[in-house]
């Protein structure tokens, strides 16, 4: 006798009687078993999924997805075959994250983990379901770029120059204050140039009142005919939290602050000049707890004819005599290690950074050039556009205005370009025109990590990057561990308008079997000298420049082991100055000895013979205190060497301890210290990086805000200027009910308002993208940009919602989407009657294995992506109930009844 439960089994159901009249509690499965499930998963262990990925495998292969289930949706395929390629990314950061692996396997890890990322990215573009719609990015129903192009403007705003009450007399209004103003006019092709003389003794025994100075000046104004105004600008300030000994303290908001609003016409082109200047240096620092705030820090120097500052400005804190401002630099600002003036006297630093206002960046860390006039406010900023990490080491400005910056980068740089490890890094150098558009970018790297520590202009176009590597620089041999390098590369412009064209003409390796680097480098006419450290000694080396401007050996000077750092080397009134730290109370390999060595590091300035030859007229200066003393950067300007780094630490201190900054110049010949300032900053924390001297950059101009100069309010609207896009970077539309998916290539005169043609052309009119306005507010401090004209973004919705896009990023190295501040993913409506419901994976297409920070959010998104998934599989469970129980139907009544007869009959 067969039971008829086993029977109803085989239709889902369960019987607890031999009645074919009724069955009960029967459990229905509608859906196949997924790859995640306790049974699947057991057969499927990491190692394999590991192995296959590096034996070359597909990640995804929807041919080797089997079913155990008939009948159901056509999705679950290319559901399940993509989990799978993610589960197997997983498996390769789980690997990647193990300690020692050796560095073969490493590299393979780093390999086959990009290529399955471009498999799944190329999978997502071109695979279609019935029901789903499973997008990289995520779901929205309108887009916007994060990446903000600067309108022009023809309002200028200051910092805050009062603060308090509109009746209060300002300090900075007080005692002898004269400057003009430049005006000039162009009306068609005729242009016309005017003076306007500020004089505030004018206005007699007034009080000088913001409302009353700003008056006064429009006055002038108007009697030279000039249309420009000045107006009062209120900067309404706001609770600041703090936080101390892990305490979180929410200050009260102070007083209002106000600064100037100069408020020109299209036609008029406004500047600022003063009778009586001095020079000017600008120190660039960290200050507060893990040097979170980035500054600079302007001073006035001794001498010259413009009156010393006496008191700190508006919203200055740990106020030295001399400061004549102090401005916060723009946040996301993570390391300045070079500074430069240029031939209009603005300042031009290079920093690392993790972000910039309204230019977003397209991995974990870019280089940007920043020009800052001289009231503070950046004027400028341009990115390099690395897909991965770059670091910024040097900065050199020509006469003519071009600015060179070099540093090293890992990963892609220019878009179709090869890169050979993504992992390792290598030299690159970019030359900017005087307007801040790049003319040309060399990446020049060793099979071994290489980097570029200093640049600079050389006559005819010559351009001189020296630096480190660790094995052979192409064309050039190894010596051993890290050596050091020097490479020429000659430029030539065929015509106006077209592309530099970019030649290495020689590349000198030297150094010695151990540890050696080029610190510093300078160019004087046919001469080329590096300071830099070689195997624990200070070294100083000459080279010669050939008729094709390769650098020749010519010259070497060892002085000794150096225990401690070259900070720079210079050319003036006949001597090589070069300047560092040393513990070394004998360096200088017998050189006459200014003072003598305090103890712990002090700061040493050498001035040598050009030639490097040991002579008479050599000295050797000692600066610092009993402690260690540092030299961040040294400068040398009209024969003298100015100097900033930390002073006098006590020996054998923690990187937490109070840290004094100091600023001094000193005499190379004498040793004589000529001037000398010393500072705290928040947290008793204050470290410095870099510092420039600018000649007669100092005036009353600083304390009212205003720059000298012609103020720039209009900046470049190409896209590669603006933004940290390069021509040839792309991202791609694809219709969203799925399709070819069609290229968005960023041109080299690309502006918002071609880009949005192109997106709307390449979405075949689903999409509608229109360039948007947006207002600059202004913050507590004032720090705004210099021009008060706003943002311009782009804003993409669908033109019908049901029927939206997919935005797909571009390959690795080239992607536009990230430069603009877009989001992949599907534009359109997400769910609803007819519609294909839209899951985001929010999965980015710069995860990488190249460390260890890289491979935790790879982990992270990965994970977060399958879990995705797996709502998308929990959501298409069909609408069948679960269990069936009751009275059975009378046709599987009849047909148990039939089968139970003949078993009967089998059994006999």
């Amino acid at each position: 006798m067969i039971n008829q439960s086993y029977l109803l089994g085989l239709y889902g159901g369960t019987s607890t009687t031999t009645s074919s009249s009724s069955y009960s509690a029967a459990t229905v499965r509608s859906q196949p078993t997924a790859p995640w499930a306790a049974a699947t998963t057991a057969k499927t262990s990491t190692n394999s999924l590991v192995a296959a990925a590096l034996a070359g495998r597909k990640f995804i292969n929807e041919s080797a997805v089997s079913l155990d289930l008939g009948g159901v949706s056509s999705d679950y395929k290319p559901l399940f075959a993509l989990y799978n390629g993610l589960q197997t990314l997983s498996a390769l950061a789980d690997r990647a994250s193990v300690k020692n692996l050796s560095a073969s396997e490493t590299a393979n890890l780093i390999k086959r983990f990009s290529a399955g990322m471009t498999e799944v990215s190329s999978y997502l573009t071109s695979s279609t379901m019935k029901d789903l719609r499973i997008v990289q990015g995520g779901s929205s129903t309108s887009s916007k770029t994060s990446a903000g192009v600067t309108r022009d403007s023809t309002v200028s705003i200051t910092g805050p120059v009062h603060e308090g009450d509109l009746s209060e007399t300002v300090e900075a209004f007080e005692g002898d204050v004269r400057f003009d103003i430049t005006v000039r006019t162009k009306i068609g092709s005729t242009t016309t140039n005017k003076t306007v003389s500020i004089d505030l003794s004018e206005m007699g025994s007034a009080a000088r009142t913001i409302d009353a100075v700003v008056t006064h000046i429009n006055g002038k104004l108007e009697a030279m005919g000039v249309s420009t105004r000045l107006e009062k600008q209120r900067l309404v300030p706001e609770p600041k939290t703090v936080t101390t000994n892990g305490k979180t303290t929410t200050l009260p908001a102070g007083p209002d602050q106000w600064s100037l609003a100069i408020k020109g016409v299209s036609t008029e082109t406004i500047g600022f000049a003063a009778p009586a200047v001095s020079d000017a240096v600008y120190v660039v620092q960290q200050s507060g707890k893990d040097g979170a705030a980035s500054e600079l820090l302007k001073f006035q120097s001794d001498g010259g004819a413009a009156a010393s500052p006496t008191t700190a400005g508006v919203g200055e804190s740990y106020w030295v005599e001399g400061r004549v401002s102090q401005d916060a630099l723009p946040e996301g600002v993570k390391a300045v290690r070079a500074s430069a003036v240029g031939p209009d006297g603005s300042l031009w630093i290079v920093a690392d950074v993790a972000s910039v206002d309204n230019q977003p960046i397209k991995g974990a860390q870019d280089v940007a050039l920043m020009k800052i006039d001289s009231a503070g406010r950046v004027v400028m900023t341009r990115t390099l556009g690395a897909a991965d990490t770059a670091s910024g080491f040097a900065l050199s400005v020509a006469s003519d205005g071009r600015v060179a910056v070099a540093g090293s980068v890992t990963g892609s740089l220019e878009p179709g370009v090869t890169v050979t490890s993504q992992t390792v890094s290598d030299s690159f150098v970019t030359v900017f025109d005087a307007e801040g558009e790049e003319m040309w970018t060399q990446r020049r790297g060793a099979k071994a990590a290489d980097e570029a520590t200093s640049v600079n202009f050389g006559a005819d176009g010559m351009v001189y990057v020296a630096g480190r590597s660790q094995s052979a620089m192409s064309g050039a041999f190894a010596i051993g561990g890290w050596d050091s390098y020097v490479q020429a590369f000659s430029t030539l412009t065929p015509y106006e308008g077209a592309k530099t064209l970019v030649t290495s003409t020689g590349v000198n390796q030297f150094g010695t079997a151990g540890e050696d680097r080029v610190d510093a480098m300078t160019v004087d006419g046919s001469n080329l000298y590096t300071a830099g450290v070689e195997n624990g000694r200070a070294v100083v080396r000459r080279f010669t420049t050939d008729a094709g401007g390769a650098p020749v050996l010519a010259e070497t000077r060892d002085l000794g082991p150096l225990s401690g750092e070259i900070a720079g080397i210079s050319v003036a009134n006949g001597k090589v100055i070069v300047t560092g730290t040393s513990s070394n109370s004998a360096l200088g390999d017998g050189i006459a000895v200014n003072g003598a060595h305090a103890g712990g590091k002090d700061v040493f300035v050498a001035a040598l013979s050009t030639d490097l030859t040991a002579d008479a007229a050599d000295r050797l200066s000692w600066y610092g205190g009993a402690g260690d003393d540092s030299a961040s950067d040294v400068k040398v300007h009209d024969g003298k060497v100015w100097i900033t780094g930390a002073a006098n630490r006590e020996i054998g201190a923690k990187d937490e301890d109070p840290t004094r900054a100091y600023l001094a110049r000193l005499d190379p010949l004498t040793g004589a210290v000529e001037y000398e300032r010393q500072w705290f900053g928040a947290g008793d924390q204050a470290r410095t990086s870099t510092l420039a001297v600018a000649s007669g950059g100092a005036s009353v101009l600083d304390r009212l805000g205003l720059p000298q100069g012609e103020i720039d309010q209009s900046d470049s609207g190409n896209l590669t200027a603006a933004t940290s896009l390069r021509v040839g970077d792309r991202f791609y539309v694809s219709s969203g009910e799925g399709g070819r998916k069609v290229a968005v290539t960023i041109s080299a005169n690309e502006t918002l308002t071609s880009l949005a043609r192109k997106i709307q052309a390449a979405s075949g009119g689903k999409l509608v993208v229109k360039v948007t306005n947006e207002s600059l507010d202004s913050d507590l401090d004032g720090h705004m940009a210099a021009t008060a004209g706003g943002f311009s973004r782009l804003t993409i919705t669908p033109r019908d919602p049901k029927k939206g896009a997919v935005l797909s990023s571009g390959e690795t190295g080239r992607d536009a989407l990230a430069g603009l501040g877009l989001s992949a993913g599907y534009i359109g409506t997400k769910s609803g009657d007819k519609l294909k419901t839209t899951y985001g994976l929010n999965l980015p297409g710069n995860l990488s294995l190249n460390d260890a920070g890289a491979i935790a959010t790879a982990k992270e998104k990965l994970a977060a992506a399958m879990r995705t998934l797996r709502s998308a599989y929990a959501a298409m469970n069909p609408a069948l109930p679960k269990t069936v129980s009751g009275t059975a139907p009378a046709y599987i009544s009849s047909q148990i009844a039939n089968y139970q007869a003949a078993l009967d009959r089998l059994g006999g």
